[in-house]
């Protein structure tokens, strides 16, 4: 069974054609969702086209084999999404699905064809971002997701050099956790990402998709508070008599990555007081004394040349990392290849 896309029309929304039409018969109220999803069944037999959602549907129902739970991941009534699950197979002239009390499994064509809708919705969803950017091209709107503690410190500057010669113009900056802006570049809502990485952690994306080039240096210290005499509050290693009160990163911390693969910090013993995903908050968590904290030198520089933090242990606790922005492989607009360029020459000149 073969597919083309210059035989298929889909569509989002009926805006015209005969459900625009019989939109308009008096007294008959045809511009609910559930009366849409029934013309539609109705049409399909006649030569309809099909509607774009009813792949997204399709595949909800082979992932969770439960019509219930399918309807709820896809936001509509169950009703309502098995009639266009029927549509589908009516569009397509095969049951893609076998009902059971169990719930549903594909049949041997619904096995068929799910690799081609999965192949479908990722052609059209990339077809609509490289549109988008083409429509973009004359436009100087950027997109950069950053981790927060690069956003604090690190990307004002940057951003100032990489463009010296270029006027920045509109940049949309999203500072997040690095797990919600892994999210932003696999689905193609930021160009670029700003974040930390080290080489025991593996890199967030495949190497042959996601260009990436690195753009500066930090490192990772174990800060805490300092006592009445100025050192440290608490001392690294810690001992069972007097373990150290440690101050964690959240599983979607970057940073914490980093610092759970490089385990063998001999922190000796100590307690997880508190965590988060934020380095600004941990930072001022060990200001006011609560533990030690592994926090960033482009965000702690200030605290420690004023003395607010003091190191919790020797040196070689430290844990050197790269800062590295991250392209993504859709086109890029003008203001993006700009950006990318000026990135290059700055990163060449600091070498």
């Amino acid at each position: 069974m073969k597919f083309s896309l210059s035989r298929m029309q889909i569509r989002h929304r009926p805006s015209s054609g005969l459900i625009g039409k019989a939109r308009r018969i008096r007294g008959i109220r045809l511009d609910q969702p559930a009366i849409q999803c029934q013309i539609r069944f109705l049409l399909c037999s006649n030569g309809t086209d099909m509607d774009y959602d009813w792949l997204s549907d399709f595949e909800a129902l082979a992932q969770h084999r439960n019509f219930s739970r399918a309807a709820a991941a896809r936001n509509v009534t169950q009703p309502a999404f098995g009639r266009r699950i029927r549509a589908l197979e009516e569009w397509i002239g095969a049951i893609l699905f076998e009902r059971t009390p169990q719930g549903a499994r594909l049949t041997a064509a619904g096995e068929h064809f799910q690799p081609h809708a999965r192949d479908l919705l990722n052609i059209l969803d990339r077809a609509r971002r490289e549109t988008r950017v083409i429509g973009e091209r004359n436009t100087t709107a950027l997109t950069i997701a950053a981790t927060h503690a690069l956003s604090f410190t690190f990307f004002p500057g940057w951003i100032r050099r990489a463009m010296q010669a270029q006027a920045l113009g509109a940049i949309n900056l999203i500072s997040d956790s690095m797990a919600a802006c892994e999210q932003l570049m696999l689905s193609g809502e930021a160009q670029f990402l700003l974040c930390h990485v080290h080489q025991a952690v593996a890199p967030p994306f495949a190497a042959d998709r996601f260009a990436s080039m690195r753009i500066g240096d930090d490192v990772l210290l174990p800060l805490c508070a300092p006592n009445e005499s100025g050192g440290a509050r608490w001392a690294l290693p810690g001992t069972a008599a007097e373990p150290t009160p440690f101050l964690g990163y959240s599983q979607a911390s970057g940073l914490g990555r980093i610092i759970a693969a490089c385990g063998g910090l001999h922190i000796g013993a100590s307690a997880t007081n508190l965590t988060s995903h934020l380095a600004a908050t941990l930072a001022t968590l060990a200001r006011d004394g609560h533990g030690v904290a592994w926090l960033p030198l482009t965000l702690a520089a200030e605290d420690l040349d004023c003395g607010r933090l003091v190191r919790a242990g020797s040196d070689h606790l430290d844990i050197p990392v790269e800062i590295r922005l991250f392209r993504s492989p859709d086109r890029l607009n003008e203001a993006a290849e700009d950006l990318w360029t000026g990135a290059c020459h700055h990163s060449q000149e600091r070498r």
